[in-house]
């Protein structure tokens, strides 16, 4: 365990200080802050809503949904049973910090829990724009440790974490009928 996490570490003290430059130093922050997304989101939603049809309403309920139950497994389970220390507020380790640390622990990452929920719930019904939905879910992620505040790990744990529990919620969706495939 020892040397995952040492590893864990040094994989992130290489995003987060070797690959550093100006542009990343701009565009990691503004990618990571949750605020520069919610117009983005809301216009989704409501093009879902409005437009979407039934499945538009179903996918915005499979959102809901798995958002919810992501987010909420993640902070109030999660995090708190494992309870790691953001690399912001480790002692004795060098971390350019470009975003506030926040108070919260670490492992796993709910932004990488709940963009890739996202993700694998907007692809379920928009196939063809799977490769957007994955994008945005992984430079959200990468941009936790380009900025200091999740070690690599906690981006892979909350990735999978996510994407299952989306994935439970399209079975569960898929068994009571609620949508077809």
């Amino acid at each position: 365990m020892e040397t995952l996490i040492q590893l864990d570490k040094t994989v992130f003290a290489f995003f987060n200080q070797t690959i550093a430059n100006p542009l990343f130093d701009k565009f990691f922050p503004f990618i990571t802050n949750g605020e520069h997304w919610v117009l983005l989101y809301a216009v989704i939603i409501i093009w879902l809503l409005w437009k979407g049809g039934r499945n538009g309403r179903i996918c915005v309920l499979a959102l809901a949904l798995t958002i919810t139950l992501s987010d909420g497994i993640n902070s109030r389970l999660i995090k708190q049973a494992v309870n790691r220390d953001r690399p912001c507020h480790e002692t004795g380790m060098y971390v350019r910090s470009l975003v506030p640390c926040g108070g919260g622990k670490s492992f796993a990452s709910s932004h990488a829990a709940n963009n890739f929920a996202a993700a694998v719930i907007l692809s379920f019904f928009f196939i063809k724009m799977r490769w957007l939905f994955f994008s945005i879910a992984a430079l959200v992620a990468f941009s936790r440790v380009y900025v200091g505040v999740h070690y690599p790990i906690d981006i892979i744990s909350g990735a999978i974490i996510g994407s299952l529990i989306a994935y439970l919620v399209l079975f569960v969706l898929k068994k009571v009928k609620i949508i077809n495939c």
